[in-house]
């Protein structure tokens, strides 16, 4: 089912008109305040509107003075999400079509889970990294999202799931760009939603993917926040890597490793490693026991990922008894593993997908 809202915006300008009031972080919103004149106390009931009340404008915070709803209205913008369209699975996966400020789109997907409603969201506009098997990368890169863009996608899901009195429990910042491609914008997102007086979602509820951008996982290690770290390998060693995965030609497998080693020591925690099977390329017992041997004594899980078709892409979906030969396999060598339960697959459920299929002047 898709609820379709065709949209009359042409204009591609490369930043919004305002900031989003979205991308400052409580602290940052006290020192606007000072700077302006008000009272830093003040700080925290815009926040209460923004992330407990949910409200839509700057008008609706009754309890702030006219001049100041005047000041934030002529500094900031809500921004508030155009939904284009909102298809929904039989599995209850949303996926959210989404028009910014500027005219361009983003992809937020809802998925619906035992241990709760989880949100998957988008850091860019396109992507640069050129993954051979990903609609996300379509087009190229446009431009990067501020952290109030992404933020917003919370909110605005979270505002869909208030009517069923439901709440998004956990955060993955896997959808269309690559996350350390726009680093410190990911990191205030990451701050915001995290805040006891913002949205409250545990740090541990939270995932970080990466390509693998060797430099940021080595300054992510050094960041105090518990979030939950994976990296997309999807292939097991170096020459395949790079066919499947163009950024492997600047930051090399082994160097990947490396990083990742660094994290695991440096933090304690584990990595997740994303693997896409995809058939006759990644997906036979010889490139499991490959997989094995390559990340060996490091403290992870791999995440087996029955690939979506892509109608752009070339790639096919590795026949199931083979998926379930290939879990064995790393199973018997002592690796962690689990295959994705798929969602939404009566849907546009690639990443980049539904954007890609309705949105076409941006993904040439």
């Amino acid at each position: 089912m898709a609820e379709i809202t065709k949209s009359s915006r042409v204009r591609k300008d490369t930043t919004p008109e305002k900031p989003s009031i979205y991308s400052l972080e409580l602290h940052q919103i006290k020192e606007w305040l000072l700077q302006n004149g008000e009272k830093a106390f003040r700080a925290e009931q815009v926040y209460d509107w923004l992330y407990k009340k949910r409200v839509s404008s700057f008008e609706d915070m009754s309890n702030l003075s006219k001049s100041l709803r005047d000041k934030l209205e002529a500094q900031f913008t809500f921004t508030t999400l155009k939904t284009l369209i909102q298809q929904t699975s039989n599995d209850g996966t949303m996926k959210f079509l989404f028009e910014l400020q500027d005219g361009y789109s983003i992809e937020t997907v809802l998925m619906r889970h035992e241990y709760g409603n989880s949100i998957c969201v988008t850091t860019q506009v396109g992507c640069r990294i050129g993954c051979t098997f990903c609609a996300s990368t379509l087009g190229g890169l446009k431009r990067n999202l501020e952290s109030g863009e992404i933020v917003a996608q919370v909110v605005k899901v979270q505002q869909a799931l208030d009517e069923s009195e439901e709440r998004v429990s956990s955060v993955v910042i896997m959808g269309i760009g690559e996350p350390f491609d726009n680093y410190d914008n990911m990191m205030s997102f990451l701050k915001n939603i995290n805040h006891e007086k913002g949205l409250n979602i545990g740090a541990r509820h939270i995932t970080v993917s990466t390509s693998g951008i060797i430099p940021k996982i080595y300054k992510f290690a050094e960041e105090s926040m518990q979030i939950n770290f994976a990296v997309s390998l999807h292939a097991p060693n170096t020459e395949l890597r790079s066919k499947l995965m163009p950024i492997n030609k600047a930051y090399k497998l082994p160097d990947l490793i490396e990083a990742i080693k660094y994290y695991t020591e440096k933090t304690g925690r584990r990595v997740s490693f994303e693997y896409g099977l995809f058939g006759g390329e990644n997906d036979s017992v010889e490139h499991a026991e490959e997989l094995a041997a390559l990340i060996k004594g490091i403290k992870c899980h791999v995440n087996l990922i029955p690939v979506n078709y892509v109608p752009e892409r070339n790639y096919v979906r590795t026949p199931r008894d083979q998926i379930f030969e290939f879990e064995k396999t790393l199973k018997k060598r002592g690796i962690n593993v689990t295959i994705r339960r798929e969602q939404g697959s009566d849907i546009d459920a690639a990443c980049g997908q539904l954007r890609a299929k309705e949105r076409k002047e941006e993904t040439r």
